[in-house]
Protein backbone atom coordinates (compact mmCIF):
# COMPACT_ATOMS: atom_id res chain seq x y z
CA UNK A 1 0.00 0.00 0.00
CA UNK A 2 3.27 2.80 0.96
CA UNK A 3 4.20 2.41 -2.79
CA UNK A 4 1.30 3.88 -3.68
CA UNK A 5 1.62 6.83 -1.91
CA UNK A 6 3.28 10.20 -2.57
CA UNK A 7 4.19 11.43 -0.06
CA UNK A 8 2.79 11.63 3.33
CA UNK A 9 0.62 14.95 4.17
CA UNK A 10 0.02 13.84 8.01
CA UNK A 11 1.90 11.92 9.79
CA UNK A 12 0.12 9.72 12.35
CA UNK A 13 1.29 12.09 15.61
CA UNK A 14 0.54 15.29 13.27
CA UNK A 15 -3.00 13.56 13.63
CA UNK A 16 -3.46 12.73 17.18
CA UNK A 17 -1.67 15.86 18.64
CA UNK A 18 -4.23 17.61 16.78
CA UNK A 19 -7.20 14.80 17.69
CA UNK A 20 -5.58 16.06 21.49
CA UNK A 21 -6.04 19.75 20.73
CA UNK A 22 -9.60 19.38 19.15
CA UNK A 23 -10.73 17.15 22.28
CA UNK A 24 -9.84 20.22 24.92
CA UNK A 25 -11.72 22.74 22.62
CA UNK A 26 -15.33 20.30 22.52
CA UNK A 27 -14.48 19.49 26.17
CA UNK A 28 -14.73 23.31 27.26
CA UNK A 29 -17.53 23.93 24.57
CA UNK A 30 -19.78 21.06 25.29
CA UNK A 31 -19.49 20.76 29.29
CA UNK A 32 -22.43 20.70 30.51
CA UNK A 33 -24.41 20.27 27.26
CA UNK A 34 -24.80 16.57 27.21
CA UNK A 35 -24.48 16.60 23.21
CA UNK A 36 -25.20 13.93 21.09
CA UNK A 37 -22.15 13.22 18.66
CA UNK A 38 -22.75 12.36 14.77
CA UNK A 39 -20.54 10.33 12.53
CA UNK A 40 -20.89 10.41 8.92
CA UNK A 41 -20.14 7.06 7.48
CA UNK A 42 -17.60 5.26 6.66
CA UNK A 43 -14.78 7.54 6.09
CA UNK A 44 -15.20 8.59 9.68
CA UNK A 45 -14.96 5.72 11.63
CA UNK A 46 -10.96 6.10 12.93
CA UNK A 47 -11.50 9.91 13.33
CA UNK A 48 -14.42 9.82 15.23
CA UNK A 49 -12.99 6.67 17.53
CA UNK A 50 -9.76 8.61 18.57
CA UNK A 51 -11.83 11.87 19.06
CA UNK A 52 -14.69 10.44 20.90
CA UNK A 53 -11.91 9.58 23.60
CA UNK A 54 -10.56 12.99 23.89
CA UNK A 55 -14.05 14.55 24.38
CA UNK A 56 -14.49 14.70 28.17
CA UNK A 57 -18.08 15.33 28.96
CA UNK A 58 -20.84 12.85 28.82
CA UNK A 59 -21.95 12.59 25.54
CA UNK A 60 -24.33 10.37 23.20
CA UNK A 61 -22.58 8.76 20.17
CA UNK A 62 -24.34 8.10 16.74
CA UNK A 63 -23.64 7.73 13.13
CA UNK A 64 -25.53 8.13 9.81
CA UNK A 65 -24.82 6.82 6.20
CA UNK A 66 -25.14 9.10 3.02
CA UNK A 67 -24.97 8.21 -0.36
CA UNK A 68 -25.18 9.90 -3.83
CA UNK A 69 -23.73 7.21 -5.36
CA UNK A 70 -24.96 4.25 -8.35
CA UNK A 71 -22.11 2.09 -8.66
CA UNK A 72 -19.16 4.08 -9.17
CA UNK A 73 -20.83 7.45 -10.37
CA UNK A 74 -22.59 10.19 -8.22
CA UNK A 75 -25.62 10.95 -8.71
CA UNK A 76 -26.05 14.35 -7.51
CA UNK A 77 -29.02 13.00 -5.44
CA UNK A 78 -28.23 12.72 -1.73
CA UNK A 79 -29.82 9.40 -0.06
CA UNK A 80 -29.80 8.55 3.41
CA UNK A 81 -29.20 4.84 3.90
CA UNK A 82 -29.10 4.73 7.42
CA UNK A 83 -30.44 7.43 10.03
CA UNK A 84 -29.39 8.52 13.39
CA UNK A 85 -31.30 6.93 15.88
CA UNK A 86 -31.19 9.26 18.65
CA UNK A 87 -33.50 12.01 19.17
CA UNK A 88 -32.30 15.25 19.07
CA UNK A 89 -35.15 17.66 19.42
CA UNK A 90 -33.46 19.99 21.75
CA UNK A 91 -30.34 18.91 21.84
CA UNK A 92 -26.74 19.57 21.41
CA UNK A 93 -25.25 18.45 18.22
CA UNK A 94 -21.74 17.95 17.11
CA UNK A 95 -21.46 16.45 13.40
CA UNK A 96 -17.68 14.67 13.21
CA UNK A 97 -16.59 14.66 9.71
CA UNK A 98 -13.34 13.18 7.64
CA UNK A 99 -13.15 15.75 5.26
CA UNK A 100 -15.43 18.63 3.95
CA UNK A 101 -14.57 18.88 0.18
CA UNK A 102 -17.39 20.28 -2.24
CA UNK A 103 -19.83 20.49 0.82
CA UNK A 104 -22.60 18.66 -1.05
CA UNK A 105 -22.58 15.96 1.31
CA UNK A 106 -22.05 18.31 4.67
CA UNK A 107 -24.62 20.50 3.50
CA UNK A 108 -27.11 18.12 3.09
CA UNK A 109 -26.31 16.30 6.34
CA UNK A 110 -26.73 19.70 8.47
CA UNK A 111 -29.84 20.55 6.50
CA UNK A 112 -31.23 16.90 7.42
CA UNK A 113 -30.54 16.86 10.88
CA UNK A 114 -32.00 21.05 11.51
CA UNK A 115 -35.14 19.77 10.64
CA UNK A 116 -34.89 17.79 13.54
CA UNK A 117 -34.63 20.32 15.77
CA UNK A 118 -31.49 20.38 17.61
CA UNK A 119 -30.85 22.89 20.50
CA UNK A 120 -27.50 23.13 18.57
CA UNK A 121 -25.64 22.07 15.39
CA UNK A 122 -21.57 22.28 14.72
CA UNK A 123 -19.63 20.69 12.41
CA UNK A 124 -15.99 19.41 13.88
CA UNK A 125 -13.97 18.04 10.26
CA UNK A 126 -10.66 16.10 10.69
CA UNK A 127 -9.38 17.89 6.93
CA UNK A 128 -11.11 21.26 5.11
CA UNK A 129 -10.31 21.43 1.18
CA UNK A 130 -11.83 24.58 0.64
CA UNK A 131 -10.16 24.73 -2.99
CA UNK A 132 -12.97 22.02 -4.26
CA UNK A 133 -16.07 23.98 -2.60
CA UNK A 134 -18.97 23.82 -4.99
CA UNK A 135 -19.72 27.14 -6.16
CA UNK A 136 -22.68 28.40 -3.67
CA UNK A 137 -21.86 26.41 -1.07
CA UNK A 138 -21.20 28.89 2.13
CA UNK A 139 -21.16 26.74 4.91
CA UNK A 140 -18.13 26.77 7.50
CA UNK A 141 -16.96 23.80 9.76
CA UNK A 142 -16.51 25.35 13.44
CA UNK A 143 -13.80 23.09 14.22
CA UNK A 144 -11.35 21.92 11.40
CA UNK A 145 -8.36 19.49 12.28
CA UNK A 146 -6.28 20.85 8.85
CA UNK A 147 -6.60 22.65 6.35
CA UNK A 148 -5.16 20.22 3.18
CA UNK A 149 -4.57 21.19 -0.77
CA UNK A 150 -6.55 19.83 -3.78
CA UNK A 151 -4.80 16.56 -3.88
CA UNK A 152 -6.00 13.08 -3.72
CA UNK A 153 -5.43 12.16 -0.05
CA UNK A 154 -6.03 8.53 1.44
CA UNK A 155 -5.40 7.06 5.11
CA UNK A 156 -6.80 7.51 8.26
CA UNK A 157 -10.47 6.38 7.23
CA UNK A 158 -10.09 8.44 3.93
CA UNK A 159 -9.72 5.61 0.66
CA UNK A 160 -10.23 5.20 -2.81
CA UNK A 161 -12.21 2.33 -3.93
CA UNK A 162 -12.69 1.22 -0.39
CA UNK A 163 -8.76 0.94 -0.18
CA UNK A 164 -6.11 2.69 1.95
CA UNK A 165 -8.63 3.60 4.85
CA UNK A 166 -6.53 1.77 7.23
CA UNK A 167 -2.85 3.84 6.53
CA UNK A 168 -2.26 5.40 10.10
CA UNK A 169 -1.41 8.64 8.45
CA UNK A 170 -2.49 11.16 5.58
CA UNK A 171 -1.14 10.70 2.42
CA UNK A 172 -1.35 11.83 -1.39
CA UNK A 173 -2.08 8.68 -3.32
CA UNK A 174 -0.12 8.76 -6.56
CA UNK A 175 -1.87 9.98 -9.95
CA UNK A 176 -1.25 6.90 -11.78
CA UNK A 177 -3.44 4.77 -8.51
CA UNK A 178 -6.03 6.45 -9.82
CA UNK A 179 -8.62 7.73 -12.50
CA UNK A 180 -10.05 11.61 -12.12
Amino acid sequence: MDKDIESILLSEEDIQNRIKELGQILTEEYAGKNPVIIGVMKGVVIFFSDMIKQIKVPCQMDFMWISSYAGTTSTGNMVVRSDISADIEGRHVLILEDIYDTGNSLTFVREHLLKKNPASLKICTLLDKPSRRKHGITLQADYVGFEVPNAFVVGYGLDYNEYYRNLPYIGILKPEVYTD
